[in-house]
């Protein structure tokens, strides 16, 4: 399984940056990193060209068209370039786990669905799941404005129940601020 972290985004609201951002003591895109590190035989980073990326480990980088922005465009490219199943996950997701990426391993081995994609509280967290080849066609079609849940909701996945902590992005200075709050050492 290859693991790809998408790191596309602008980050406008955290101010620019995102994958670089500081998150007690580690850039905020390490978290990820280290956890498909753990799970996936390989890992890449699908950005965009202008992407500054932190020496995370060993990853790829992949770079994803230019325009538009869209997570959307960040998952078909990690499809094409592996040509395989990818676990993907947000580059802001600090609290995603070894065992929830297995948990959607799990689901997308056990299941023939284009994908399985994690839910938190009953909402499609499309960021965090496993798509499959089957799903490039599909993927590809959808208008660039498209909201991501619709578009991952028409695949039909597998939906596989987290805690929404474990799921939750860091888009915003306060946002950053609680993480840090949380990851500190009590």
């Amino acid at each position: 399984m290859i693991g790809a972290v998408l790191a596309g985004g602008a980050g406008r609201r955290l101010g620019g940056g995102k994958a670089r951002a500081e998150l007690a003591g580690r850039p905020l895109i390490a978290y990820p990193v280290a956890v498909l590190l753990a799970v996936c035989e390989r890992v890449a980073v699908v950005c965009k060209r202008e992407t500054d990326l932190p020496d995370v480990g060993p990853v790829e980088r992949w770079e994803e068209p230019d325009q538009p922005r869209h997570p959307l465009i960040g998952i078909v490219h990690a499809l094409e370039r592996a040509g395989e199943p990818v676990l993907v996950c947000g580059a802001d997701m600090p609290f995603v786990t070894a065992d929830a990426c297995r948990s959607m391993l799990s689901a997308a081995g056990a299941a023939s669905a284009r994908a399985a994609v994690a839910s938190a509280g009953g909402t499609l967290q499309p960021v965090l799941a496993v798509y499959s080849p089957a799903a490039l066609e599909d993927l590809r079609a959808e208008p660039p404005d498209v909201p991501l849940i619709e578009a991952v909701e028409r695949l039909q996945p597998t939906k596989v129940a987290l805690p929404p902590r474990l799921v939750a992005g860091v888009n915003t200075p306060a946002e950053l601020a609680e993480a840090e709050a949380a990851l500190r050492p009590s």
